[in-house]
C-alpha cells in the first residue's frame, strides 16, 4: 500500500528538524552502515549483475532550484558514490528541460553536484525523439529556446525550419508587436520547403509570435502563406516535449512551464476550428516512452543486466510521480505477461523456465519517491474526484495520459533528496 502525500513523510524517513539529536545520530549511523555495506557488496561482486537497483533523479526542485544547488543534493550524491567518486548504482538524470544539448546538461550537473555525469546519464524531454526515425526525413518546424536547430539535427532530423526562419520568410504573419511590423514590402527570399511536422521542444520566448505562426502552419497544412482551412481533415503531426504546467525555479511559487504554452495553443486551435488539437506524441515526463528510454540507459550502465527496482525521485505529482507509477504499472503488466508466456511454453514443451527467460523481463518495479523541495506543497489540499477535469490541462488532452488519482499517489514522501537516498540505501541493504 502506498503512503498518502497527506502524511508529508514516510514513517521510515523522518525529517531532521523533527528528530532529537540522539535519534538523528542513530539514524545517521544506520545510514552510514547501509552505505558502507553496499560499497562492500559492489567492491567484492564478481559481476555487475549483483547490482539490482537503479535511480532516476528529476533535476529542478529535487537537485536544483534555478541555478542553485539544493543543499541536500550534494549530501545525497556523496552517499551514492564510492571512494573513487563512482556511483554505487546506475543513475540517470531525467529532466523535462529541453533547451540544451545532453552534453551541456551533463557538464552543468557535473559542475554543480561535484560528480562526473556523462551525457549517457541524462534524459532530456526531447531525448526519445532520437527513436522516432519515421519523422527524421520530414521537414519539421521547431519551436522552443536555445539551439533548437542543432538539437533537432543531433536527434536525427535532416530538414529543420526554425520560427525565426519562418518569420523572416513570411514577415507579414507576425503582427502583434507594432515595433516589429515590416515598414517596407518584403523582399523575395529563397522559399522554405513545405512543413510536414511540428516539434515543440519547450516554452518559447515570444508566445504571441509562436502561437500565431503555429496556427498559421496548422491551418494551412504546412503552407503558412495560404488561406486558412478551418475544416482540418488531416492535421499535421505535432510532437510536443515537456508537459509540465508548472516548474520550480528561484521564486517562492512555481513558474509557467511548456504545458501552459501547450494549453494556450490547444485553446486557440479549438476556438478557431472547433476541433481538438491532436498530438502524434507527447514526450518527457510523465510519458511512458521517456521512462522506457531512461530504463534503457540504466541497463546499459549495468552492462545490460536486469535491474530489480528502479527508484524515481521527483517533486511533481503530475509528472514525476504519475510517470513513475505509470511505468510501474507497465512493468507489472510486462512481468505478468512474460511469466505467463514462459509458463505456457514450459508446459507445452515439458521444460523448465530458465534464468535466460527470466532475464527477458525488465525491471520488476519502479518505486516513486516524492520530495518536498519543489513543486509539491505538503500543506496544499489533496486532489479529489472533482479534480479529474485537471487532466485536460495538465496532460494536454492526450487520450493516453488521462489523470488517474491512484497514479499520483507516491510510494514514499520524504523531506528532500538526501532523505530519498537514505531510504533507498536502507531498502537495498535489507534486500542484499
Amino acid at each position: 500500500m502506498m503512503t498518502s502525500p497527506r502524511l508529508l513523510l514516510h514513517a521510515d524517513i523522518t525529517p531532521c528538524h523533527l528528530l532529537g539529536s540522539s535519534r538523528e545520530s542513530v539514524r545517521q549511523m544506520d545510514i552510514m552502515w547501509c552505505r558502507g555495506f553496499l560499497k562492500q557488496v559492489v567492491r567484492h561482486s564478481s559481476s555487475a549483475a549483483r547490482i539490482r537497483a537503479g535511480v532516476l533523479f528529476d533535476v529542478d526542485g529535487v537537485l536544483l532550484r534555478g541555478g542553485s544547488v539544493i543543499p541536500a543534493a550534494r549530501r545525497a550524491i556523496r552517499k551514492l558514490v564510492d571512494q573513487n567518486n563512482n556511483f554505487l548504482f546506475p543513475v540517470v538524470f531525467v529532466t523535462n528541460a529541453g533547451s540544451c544539448l545532453k552534453h551541456h546538461k551533463a557538464q552543468q550537473l557535473s559542475r554543480l553536484l561535484d560528480v562526473q555525469v556523462t551525457p549517457e546519464q541524462v534524459v532530456l524531454s526531447h531525448s526519445p525523439l532520437h527513436m522516432m526515425k519515421s519523422f527524421h526525413d520530414k521537414c519539421v518546424l521547431v519551436s522552443g529556446q536555445g539551439p533548437v536547430s542543432r538539437i533537432a539535427h543531433t536527434l536525427g532530423f535532416q530538414t529543420v525550419v526554425t520560427m525565426e526562419q519562418l518569420s523572416e520568410q513570411h514577415p507579414l504573419l507576425d503582427m502583434v508587436d507594432h515595433n516589429r511590423r515590416p515598414t517596407t514590402p518584403p523582399s523575395p527570399l529563397q522559399s522554405l520547403p513545405q512543413i510536414e511536422a511540428i516539434i515543440l521542444f519547450g516554452e518559447p520566448i515570444r508566445w504571441e509570435t509562436n502561437l500565431q505562426l503555429l496556427i498559421d502552419v496548422l491551418l494551412t497544412n504546412g503552407r503558412p502563406n495560404c488561406v486558412y482551412d478551418t475544416q482540418v481533415s488531416n492535421q499535421l503531426p505535432v510532437l510536443a516535449c515537456n508537459m509540465d504546467l508548472l516548474w520550480m525555479a528561484d521564486a517562492a511559487s512555481p513558474r509557467f512551464g511548456h504545458g501552459m504554452f501547450l494549453l494556450c495553443l490547444e485553446s486557440v486551435y479549438k476556438k478557431l476550428t472547433g476541433q481538438k488539437l491532436q498530438y502524434e506524441a507527447l514526450l518527457g515526463k510523465p510519458s511512458l516512452l521517456t521512462y522506457q528510454y531512461a530504463e534503457k540507459l540504466l541497463r546499459q550502465q549495468n552492462h545490460n543486466h536486469k535491474l530489480s527496482t528502479i527508484y524515481a525521485v521527483g517533486d511533481n505529482l503530475m509528472t514525476d510521480i504519475y510517470g513513475a507509477n505509470l511505468f510501474n504499472r507497465y512493468l507489472a503488466q510486462q512481468h505478468a505477461a512474460m511469466t505467463t508466456g514462459a509458463k505456457l511454453v514450459a508446459q507445452a514443451t515439458g521444460s523448465q523456465m530458465t534464468m535466460a527467460e527470466e532475464e527477458l523481463v525488465s525491471a520488476s518495479q519502479c518505486s516513486s519517491i516524492l520530495v518536498c523541495t519543489g513543486v509539491y506543497n505538503p500543506h496544499a489540499p489533496m486532489l479529489s474526484d472533482q479534480d479529474r477535469s485537471m487532466s485536460e490541462m495538465i496532460f494536454g488532452g492526450h487520450s493516453d495520459l488521462k489523470l488517474e488519482l491512484d497514479l499520483v499517489e507516491p510510494s514514499h514522501v520524504v523531506e528532500d533528496v538526501e532523505a530519498a537516498v537514505d531510504l533507498l540505501l536502507q531498502q537495498e541493504s535489507s534486500d542484499t
